[in-house]
């Protein structure tokens, strides 16, 4: 079990680094808070329903909020 867990850690934190370094910040740095932290959110988490929930946007409305901060998308 413990190898396990092991490897979701190392697949997780894989997917927020690809996620990080793909994002454009100066982009991102340039939202409104609310939406700013939000993506800043989806960036570490990889969660895009509790993003949408904290920009107020609908999930397709934050997808291309992700789209244009460059951000790519990781299973």
């Amino acid at each position: 079990m413990d190898e396990k867990l092991r490897r979701i850690a190392k697949a997780e934190e894989e997917a927020r680094e690809i996620r990080r370094k793909s994002a454009n910040w100066d982009f991102i740095n340039s939202l409104p808070p609310k939406l700013r932290i939000a993506i800043e959110y989806y960036i570490e988490t990889g969660d895009i329903y509790n993003g949408t929930k904290l920009a107020g946007l609908a999930v397709d409305e934050f997808n291309e909020l992700r789209i244009k901060a460059g951000i790519i998308a990781v299973d």
